[in-house]
């Protein structure tokens, strides 16, 4: 158990970015009634952003 709270502890920066930032962006966009690019879904380009967001913290190890 210990390892594998280890392991989901280590992702946080990933896990955090894709279950919130992305279906934030995503909502944000459609708030905002942003077209994206490409004829993308909101949802799609959350994903994207958010994981270039999480994958720089999760490299980084920090967000800021």
């Amino acid at each position: 158990m210990a390892i594998a709270l280890r392991t989901l502890f280590r992702f946080g920066p990933l896990i955090f970015a894709f279950g919130f930032l992305a279906p934030l962006i995503a909502q944000i966009i459609e708030a905002l009634e942003v077209t994206p690019p490409f004829g993308l879904a909101p949802l799609t380009v959350g994903l994207v952003l958010a994981g270039v967001l999480g994958l720089a913290a999760q490299l980084r190890g920090r967000w800021v």
